[in-house]
């Protein structure tokens, strides 16, 4: 495994970070999850990622009871606030300062932990003042509860105003959690350049675009059983891409690209987003440990200049590059 640092910060995370969207409390019994988290620390992973969304806050708690008994300083351990828990009360949700401060202290019980390395707004809020939120989020860290703060899904003028108030209220915003992959490269143009100019990392999310990238879905075929195509929550995610004329023929071309680095097209494509020096962390989620050991192999790999205008080549025409789309992804963000 290799570390990057997470933006300006001293915060060392693993190149493969762990994920449970989707996976754990829901697609995947507690057994099965916990060996994906054994396989995951085998394999030399120390980042694990989270949210109190995920399953309606149970992912929260499986991996919490997963990682027990493990060096608490030997892991960083990162969840989410943002979107609707619980019961769905008028203040189970949002930016807001009691959320916030509610959300944390609960994630902590679940996560069996006395503070979280990093707490990430999971979208921007468009209906609470960015003040009230840095603020909480900075009582929190005073508070010795988190010990940076991050993003996800920002934009570009909302992570240069976020970094802004951070450093007038000096606490550590040093990350952005952005869906990346050689398919959705929306970051490149705009968050990218902002996020190095503040100083803060992607820690990026579906680098294989939902499974397509591994080449598991073929031309003309129905999904294959149990994939994340037939997913009821993750499957929307997947369709984006499953619809788009010609795109599973061009993954197919991307096999002897692979096979000439040595690499599996998983593994390619993990490498891929890692080649961005902006990139400090891939995360990978898994239903077999087999998949973890499979995808960490990506870790320290380097991509020819050949290598990747290959991959561009192959691609052209199937690139989603458009950065509207970021804001889009937040309620009360244009298109949503």
């Amino acid at each position: 495994m290799e570390f990057r640092r997470l933006g300006r910060s001293g915060l060392n995370v693993s190149e493969i970070s762990y994920g449970n969207w989707i996976t754990h409390g829901s697609q995947v019994e507690e057994e099965q999850a916990h060996a994906c988290v054994k396989a995951a620390l085998d394999a030399g992973i120390t980042t694990f990622d989270t949210a109190d969304v995920y399953a309606n806050t149970r992912a929260e708690s499986v991996l919490g009871r997963a990682l027990a008994g493990q060096r608490r300083e030997s892991l960083e351990i990162f969840t989410k606030v943002f979107w609707p828990t619980g019961p769905g009360g008028p203040n189970d949700k949002g930016l807001g300062r009691k959320h916030i401060m509610e959300s944390a202290n609960a994630s902590l019980q679940r996560l069996q932990t006395d503070y979280l390395d990093l707490y990430q707004a999971h979208r921007y809020d468009h209906s609470v003042p960015l003040e009230e939120t840095m603020l909480a989020f900075a009582d929190l860290v005073r508070a010795g509860k988190v010990l940076y703060i991050g993003v996800s899904e920002w934009t570009a003028d909302q992570i240069t105003a976020g970094a802004e108030l951070a450093r007038e209220l000096k606490v550590p915003f040093i990350s952005n959690q952005p869906q990346y992959s050689m398919l959705w490269r929306v970051i490149e143009g705009e968050v990218v350049p902002a996020s190095e100019a503040a100083g803060i990392s992607q820690i990026v999310w579906s680098p294989i675009a939902q499974g397509v990238l591994t080449g598991k879905y073929l031309p003309g075929q129905a999904p294959p059983a149990g994939s994340r195509a037939t997913d009821e929550s993750g499957g929307k995610f997947v369709s984006r891409f499953l619809s788009r004329d010609g795109l599973l023929e061009a993954v197919q071309q991307l096999k002897p690209i692979a096979e000439e680095a040595g690499l599996s097209l998983a593994q390619l494509a993990i490498a891929w987003v890692l080649q961005n020096q902006n990139v400090a962390s891939a995360i990978i989620g898994a239903t077999r440990p087999e998949q973890v050991v499979e995808n960490v192999a990506a870790a320290g790999k380097t991509l020819d200049a050949d290598v990747l205008k290959k991959i561009d080549d192959v691609l052209d025409g199937h690139v989603e590059r458009d950065p509207s789309l970021t804001h889009a992804s937040s309620p009360g963000g244009a298109g949503s």
